[in-house]
């Protein structure tokens, strides 16, 4: 299968979502998951004290039901449902209109990819629904073709791993195309360290700079208004 423009693209340039693409975008998403687990589990648990910046959405929950006394095995068990209720209830409550809290550079960056006809993948915590339904809002889903979210993978590595095996089985990118990870938190940068593509740093979300400076990124930038479109095709 060839890229959307009719050939495989030069490079691949994977965007992390939260405090990357978009910031501050309410409470909602953290909402879903208290409501998920009170409607699944019974049990009244909050992200209160999780350090949820970073995470995986299932993480995330395994953590919520594991602070109310769950155990393992219950919590294998309650998962799946979850994961389906988490993300019903986040299609159902996310703002009709996200664009006010899409990141500084953010458009400009993607319809200069789109130019250069660069292949433009999500990788992120978010569960499936929860991510699309977030650029959707944002007015930026047209720029992305596929996306690896955490229902589909156990660690952010092995979702970087996954995003980039599907581009060059579906042959959406060359076999030489440089291959990049844009993210806003330490976590971004060690995944795409794993996984050998080069490691963007952008200090939009709430990672102090000079604590992704610390993980040795490829490229650290303020906002993605500081980057040259040509640096991913090199």
């Amino acid at each position: 299968m060839a890229h959307w423009n009719g050939r495989a693209a030069p490079a691949l340039v994977l965007f992390d979502i939260d405090g990357t693409l978009l910031r501050r975008a309410g409470p909602h998403h953290r909402e879903a998951l208290v409501e998920a687990v009170r409607n699944v589990t019974g049990l009244e648990a909050t992200t209160d004290n999780i350090p949820v910046q970073g995470m995986l959405d299932p993480d995330i929950l395994a953590w919520m039901l594991r602070d109310q006394g769950a155990g393992e095995a219950k919590i294998r068990q309650w998962m799946p449902r979850l994961i389906a209720r988490a993300q019903w209830v986040y299609a159902r409550r996310c703002p009709a209109d996200l664009r006010d809290k899409v990141c500084p550079g953010v458009p400009e960056l993607l319809e200069a990819l789109h130019r250069f006809g660069a292949a433009t993948g999500l990788v992120s915590g978010n569960l499936t629904r929860i991510g699309w339904k977030k650029v959707e809002r944002a007015g930026l889903k047209r720029f992305f073709r596929f996306g690896a979210f955490s229902d589909r993978g156990g660690t952010r590595a092995g979702l970087v791993r996954s995003a980039v095996s599907q581009a060059r089985r579906e042959g959406w990118i060359d076999a030489g195309a440089p291959v990049s990870l844009i993210g806003d938190h330490p976590n971004d940068v060690t995944a795409a360290q794993a996984n050998r593509v080069r490691a963007v740093a952008v200090a939009t979300g709430l990672s102090p700079a000079e604590d992704l400076a610390g993980c040795h990124p490829d490229l650290l930038v303020e906002d993605l208004r500081a980057l040259d479109v040509e640096y991913f095709f090199s």
